[in-house]
């Protein structure tokens, strides 16, 4: 209401999904003005992301790098036993890189202020592999791009199953975890497929994989009481389960196609151009220092509503003024409301 009344604003939540469905309802404003031929304004998302992780640790993020990981070192184990415990896993010792164990499968925490490696992968790989242990949950806030299809098509073969799973904001939230209420989602992978014509760019999304799993299937149909109804998500798919008055159960599955899990999408055409600048203190003096991340800029977007339920999957036309290398990155926020990134570049003659 706010944005339409030409109002300033700030708004903020806690909950992704409630910003995810935010950011729809504004952009939509901004449709419906364009089409009336009305100015309208740009609106920015923000997300505190690691310096609030860091925070939380007492780990200031206007301070020196080197400074930083000498208090988060120290903290190490107070951060590992706080993720363990909102998995719901169990400590373990005498390993280097498992931390814990969750219904027979070890657990790796990964690191709380830089994306997990596939260098960091492959070393729990090795000591899995050493230990004779097949089946490992790789936890982690953020993570390297391609690490999906690299465990799908590489470590998996070589007898490991290994499972990458979002840390979620909620673990911070001690309610939260004593509620049972925090989930941690697997990674998804997307493919895109970039369409050239001299200096236009279409950007086409082909495909989205995931490996979802919140529910056990097989015990939720137990526990599901005479007419009664659950929705579950098991290994990427989400069924809906019936148990009619007369006990006779039914599955529905809603996910038919991969199309049905993308709820938003957006492109920027030029990934690298605005370089993410964050102040430090240094010897008492206040500097700018780049993070080595780059800010994503919402160029384009297609999105669901209830009523428009389906998404466009190539983009308008993007036109380029100069030729050379540009990383496109593409991001979609699926009905689950987590976010999965690529880039792709693409080259301007």
């Amino acid at each position: 209401m706010a944005e339409k009344l030409g109002r300033k604003w700030i708004a903020c939540d806690l909950g992704r999904f409630a910003i995810h469905t935010t950011r729809k309802r504004l952009i939509q404003v901004q449709r419906e003005l364009k089409k009336a031929g009305k100015s309208y304004r740009a609106f920015e998302v923000l997300n505190l992301g690691k310096y609030e992780r860091q925070f939380f640790f007492g780990v200031p993020a206007n301070i020196p790098q080197e400074q930083q990981e000498q208090l988060l070192e120290a903290k190490q184990e107070k951060y590992v036993n706080l993720i363990l415990e909102g998995y719901s896993a169990q400590r373990v010792e005498g390993h280097k890189y498992l931390h814990g164990k969750k219904a027979g499968r070890f657990v790796h925490v990964g690191p709380l202020s830089v994306p997990v490696t596939k260098m960091l992968v492959e070393d729990v790989f090795e000591e899995c592999r050493q230990n004779l242990i097949t089946q490992v949950d790789i936890l982690g806030f953020e993570f390297e791009m391609g690490l999906v299809p690299y465990i799908k098509e590489e470590l998996r073969e070589k007898g490991v199953d290994i499972r990458l799973r979002y840390i979620p904001k909620e673990v911070f939230d001690k309610r939260a975890v004593e509620k049972g209420q925090v989930k941690f989602y697997d990674v998804a992978y997307l493919q895109v497929k970039p369409h050239i014509k001299d200096k236009t760019v279409k950007i086409e999304l082909t495909n989205f994989t995931t490996y979802y799993t919140q529910d056990d299937l097989e015990e939720m149909e137990k526990s599901l009481k005479k007419g009664g109804a659950k929705v579950v998500i098991e290994n990427g798919q989400i069924t809906k389960l019936i148990k009619d008055k007369s006990g006779i159960l039914k599955r529905e599955v809603l996910t038919k196609n991969w199309v049905d899990w993308i709820d938003y999408w957006s492109v920027d055409f030029d990934y690298e151009s605005k370089k993410e600048i964050i102040r430090v203190e240094e010897d008492g003096e206040i500097k700018e220092v780049w993070t080595g991340n780059y800010i994503f800029e919402n160029i384009w977007q297609s999105f669901r509503t209830k009523k428009s339920p389906k998404n466009e999957l190539i983009t308008a036309p993007h036109t380029y003024e100069k030729a050379g290398k540009y990383k496109i990155m593409v991001k979609v926020v699926d009905i689950v409301g987590v976010d999965t990134s690529h880039v792709v570049e693409v080259e301007i003659k």
